[in-house]
């Protein structure tokens, strides 16, 4: 039998979304309506009908579809109908076959068009559905009150931006604008574009505004993160006399949740109690969630132990209360509990474990995630990608990119920003920069990421340009680019341009330093040796100085070799952190080095009667998608005998080298020599480079990523081995990164 269908004829791929756009325009009059399709069925029609609704597969169709052209009834206009809309409303519908389907009919009317361009929207493909539209039009059809509904709501930003005006022109001109539907959509349309004040002003316009209007608003608002606005509406409907819907009630809740706005949410809980309109599973969930973004978390509980009837959701919004609030291990427990998980359930346990900071179980469940055949989506890639960034873990983070690409995720403005920081973090600044420059939009995080990216990987000039081009671009900086731009200024040296840019803050963009920004003034200062100027600077703050203030001053006096300002600042430093080692360690090295031994003796007697201990120290490396943790000393790791022998082979080539042991960090007094450099050749970072060199094939570049602030004997000892081992060492500190590459460093400066 021959092919059925014709060859392929004014195929979507023909329009471009620039000539779209000129076909929309140049539509200059109203075109005629079709004629209202039958409505009668006969049974034979009837029969096959049953037979398509029970179909699952596209395979199924086709095989009815055959049956049908077989019989003859594939010639019925009625019956080619009825197979495009299941082709198209259908989830396993194929859009490509649907378009065949459109062809077989001679002179097809407004609602079969409609049908194609619903079916590309749901799809996620609103181009397509548009490339439809104009199709459409261009055949002497035009549209009736569904089209734009089916082809407006599928819109996102950047769509919405690129036609949404000449779309609402058509509105008009086909005398549409009343609908109610049609209305709803353009509201939707705008607000996803970001013209929510365009959105209201149709609103006010509106002759009459019925529930659809007031909830596309609220809706409009909520995408807008103008929350409280949202809130208004709903007490502005009980003076229209419009009754608020189970939706309204969904919408302005979600706001609630998003704003914090505990008192706004139980007075609808209230009113929805008088009203009798619970139990109802769609309000108790947005309750549920809205308690526990708001932290009641007792609410929440108490609400869905009460429930008559749970699902997906209602599980879902009480593992997120808990794990926001910081409580994971219980969160974990509901989760584990829970009789189905979709992939936003997975995806909350990720990312309740990123937010405690335990990157290392987040990554377990998305290995969980995996094993259960649960697809993630860009949510879930954020939260991952974080993951691997603050663990340092490139090849992790390299594959999920890779995951990405493979699996057709979308790679929207979130994924972006957490492509730039994971690849930063990860000391892969080359590669944070390519992904920077491909992103098509970019908004203040981005930009932020990519200059704090740059500063901490020493590319401090390249990241005060990035900052120029940010403010060029009309995108405004806000506390965090600050402290990144001040920092990448310190780093660089450049201290004219620094106070230049925090002066801006204030003059240009009304941003008031906080006590983090003073302390990057204070540490740009410090290391350029003005150290008077940092001093006063912290005498004229307009808040109290931290400790963080107070550490850089102390250690640029110790650079400098202020004895006396560093004193001063050691003082104020132990006041603030008691128990913390590093005042009196950086004290008892100054007093060392100008030979006051009665100084250092007494300040080492302090720290042993006070119990005071250094802060363990640990290193994270990354072998073969697994990162492995080690402490000083550890020997807890399956290969330590493997990891010990071959320290103490790199310790023995590294002494061959020049290397001397620097052992002032280390606790120890006269006579104690000895088991100080014991301590110090078995550093977390020094066991993770000889796990890196057992680890890894010869010539890979091994990553580090450390708590502490490496220690300069490390630092000493990673710049010889680099040279030694023919290998690129990347530790990433608490401050900074550290590139080290035959025998140097890419840090102007130790400190």
């Amino acid at each position: 039998m021959p092919c059925p269908f014709p060859s392929k004829k004014n195929h979507v791929s023909r329009f471009t979304p620039s000539n779209i756009r000129r076909l929309i325009s140049n539509m200059s009059s109203p075109l005629p309506r079709a004629p209202p399709p039958p409505t009668s069925l006969t049974s034979t029609q009837c029969a096959l009908n049953s037979l398509l609704d029970a179909c699952r597969t596209m395979k199924e169709f086709k095989q009815i579809h055959s049956l049908m052209i077989r019989t003859g009834l594939a010639r019925s206009p009625l019956v080619k109908r009825r197979l495009l809309s299941c082709c198209c409303a259908r989830g396993f519908g194929d859009m490509s076959y649907a378009r065949l389907l459109l062809d077989l009919i001679p002179t097809p009317e407004t609602s079969l068009w409609n049908c194609l361009i619903r079916g590309h929207s749901v799809r996620g493909a609103p181009w397509a559905a548009v490339a439809v539209y104009a199709e459409m039009l261009a055949s002497g059809v035009g549209p009736n009150s569904h089209t734009f509904p089916f082809l407006l709501k599928g819109f996102t930003r950047d769509d919405a931006v690129a036609c949404g005006d000449e779309l609402h022109a058509h509105v008009l001109k086909f005398g549409l604008s009343s609908n109610a539907h049609v209305r709803s959509a353009l509201l939707h349309m705008y607000a996803v574009s970001g013209a929510v004040d365009t959105a209201r002003e149709l609103f006010e316009k509106s002759p009459e505004r019925d529930v659809v209007s007031w909830n596309a608003m609220i809706s409009g608002y909520n995408r807008s993160n103008m929350f409280e606005e949202s809130c208004r509406l709903l007490a502005a409907m009980a003076g229209e006399s419009v009754m608020p819907t189970a939706t309204t009630y969904v919408l302005v809740l979600s706001a609630c949740a998003k704003m914090k706005g505990l008192e706004c949410g139980r007075q609808i809980h209230r009113r929805l109690m008088n009203a009798n309109l619970l139990p109802d599973l769609r309000l108790e969930n947005a309750l549920i969630e809205m308690y526990g973004q708001c932290g009641d978390l007792d609410s929440a509980w108490r609400l869905f132990q009460d429930m008559q009837t749970r699902d997906v959701i209602s599980w879902t919004a009480v593992v997120v209360g808990f794990a926001k609030s910081g409580e994971v291990d219980r969160a974990r427990a509901l989760f584990d509990r829970m009789p189905e998980r979709d992939r936003i359930s997975w995806t909350a346990m990720i990312d309740g474990y990123v937010r405690a900071g335990r990157f290392k179980e987040a990554l377990h469940v998305f290995r969980e995630m995996q094993a259960a055949d649960v697809r993630p989506d860009e949510f879930t890639m954020v939260s991952l990608l974080t993951a691997c960034a603050q663990l340092g873990a490139l090849e992790m983070g390299e594959w999920t990119r890779a995951y990405m690409e493979r699996n057709g995720i979308k790679m929207d403005i979130a994924v972006g920003n957490a492509l730039v920081d994971m690849y930063s973090k990860c000391g892969q600044v080359d590669n944070a920069v390519e992904i920077f420059r491909r992103m098509h939009r970019k908004d203040k995080f981005t930009w932020t990421a990519m200059i704090s990216g740059l500063a901490v990987n020493g590319h401090g000039e390249d990241a005060i340009d990035l900052f120029s081009q940010m403010v060029e671009s009309s995108v405004r900086p806000d506390e965090v680019t600050y402290v990144g731009v001040l920092a990448a200024c310190a780093h660089a040296g450049l201290v004219d341009e620094g106070r230049r840019i925090f002066s801006s803050m204030i003059a240009v963009h009304g941003i008031m330093p906080n006590v983090t920004h003073y302390g990057c003034l204070v540490d740009l200062l410090g290391r350029a040796g003005r150290l008077e100027e940092a001093s006063e600077t912290i005498s004229n703050m307009p808040m109290k100085p931290n400790s963080a203030v107070w550490g850089a001053l102390l250690g640029a006096c110790r650079v400098h070799g202020n004895l006396e300002m560093a004193e001063l600042a050691a003082k104020h430093l132990v006041e603030l952190q008691p128990h913390d080692s590093a005042a009196y360690l950086l004290l008892c090295s100054m007093y060392a080095n100008r030979n006051k031994s009665e100084e250092a003796r007494k300040m080492r007697e302090t720290i042993m009667v006070k119990g005071i201990k250094k802060e363990p120290g640990c290193s994270l490396v990354e072998m073969n998608g697994e990162v492995h943790e080690f402490v000083a000393g550890d020997r807890s790791h399956p290969r330590t005998a493997e990891i010990y022998t071959k320290l103490e082979e790199m310790i023995k080539e590294l002494k061959r080298a020049g290397y001397v042991p620097d052992t002032w960090e280390i606790l120890h007094g006269a006579g104690e020599e000895e088991a100080a450099n014991a301590a110090i050749y078995q550093h977390s970072e020094k066991l993770a480079v000889a796990f890196g060199l057992i680890g890894s094939r010869s010539g890979v570049a091994i990553r580090v990523v450390k708590n502490l602030r490496i220690c300069i004997d490390c630092h000493n000892a990673m710049k010889l081995a680099s040279k030694v081992y023919r290998r690129e060492i990347v530790v990433r500190d608490r401050r900074r990164f550290h590139h080290f590459r035959s025998g140097s460093c890419s840090c102007k400066d130790y400190w």
